[in-house]
Order: structure tokens, then C-alpha cells, then sequence
């Protein structure tokens, strides 16, 4: 079962074009407040099949016999997306369009994308967490060393 939906209309005039790809333009909305932040492309609903198909994992019954598990395709660029995070089918549908909205920012946009400045920032804290960590307890080995010396004189 695979349902299309479409939505009327054009790009809105709040809605910048922008070129992502010589062969697809997608509109970039403003988000308010982040003017320096850019947005993630919006989704065209044309260039998307729906289909709801039974769960999977922990739950039983509640899972194995409910259509509440969305997969979603993006036919331009062949991209698949199962969301099965809740019960509920339209929180399911939202989550996965965003998170088919992240996976098209990066398959455009590569290493300029938004998604991945954020997966590197964060991997970056990360790294530098561990830096210091790892820095206080060579201190602390190294104070409990004179310590210990002290001590025993």
C-alpha cells in the first residue's frame, strides 16, 4: 500500500529558492529567530511515497498487529526512512520527515550540510571532554604520587 500526498501550491513568497543540486532546487524556509542558522530544505510531498506497515521490536500484541510503523521514500533521490518510534502514526509520520529531511540535507549538501556541522561540533566536545578528563586524572596520579612520597620521608 503506498499512498501519495500531494499539496497544492507553490513556494510561498516567506520561502527563499535555492539551488542544492545542478538538477534539484528546493525551497529554504527562515526559521524565526536563527538567521544565522540556516534551515533544513522543506520536503516536497509530491516527491513522496507513504506507506504503513506493522511494527517491529518490544510491545507484543500492541506492536505486531497495528499499521503504525511509517516508511517513507523519497523517490528523486531513492531514499528510505522507517520511523517506529511511538504508537502514534502521525507523531511516527513527523518523525520521519524530519529525519528524511536531515538525510536529504547531507546527500545534497555533503560535509556543508547542517546535520554534520552538528555531528562534528558535538564529536568535537566530545574529544576535547575526554582530553580533560583524562588530563585531571594524570594529576591526580601524579599529586597522589608526591603524596605518597611525602609521606614515607
Amino acid at each position: 500500500l503506498a499512498r501519495i500526498w500531494p499539496v497544492p501550491g507553490g513556494p510561498r513568497p516567506w520561502e527563499k529558492q535555492a539551488l542544492l543540486a545542478p538538477t534539484a532546487a528546493v525551497t529554504v524556509v527562515q526559521v524565526a529567530g536563527k538567521k544565522d542558522r540556516p534551515a533544513l530544505p522543506p520536503l516536497e510531498e509530491r516527491d513522496l511515497e507513504e506507506q504503513f506497515v506493522k511494527g517491529h521490536g518490544p510491545g507484543g500484541q500492541a506492536t505486531n498487529k497495528t499499521s503504525n510503523c511509517v516508511v517513507l521514500r523519497h523517490v528523486p533521490s531513492g531514499i528510505v526512512v522507517k520511523c517506529h518510534q511511538t504508537r502514534s502514526v502521525d507523531q511516527n509520520r513527523k518523525l520521519a520527515r524530519k529525519i528524511l529531511q536531515e538525510k536529504l540535507d547531507i546527500f545534497y549538501n555533503g560535509e556543508n550540510s547542517l546535520v554534520y556541522k552538528e555531528k562534528q561540533e558535538a564529536e568535537r566536545k566530545k574529544q576535547e571532554r575526554k582530553k580533560r578528563a583524562k588530563e585531571t586524572l594524570e594529576k591526580k596520579k601524579l599529586l597522589k604520587e608526591l603524596w605518597e612520597a611525602s609521606r614515607n620521608v
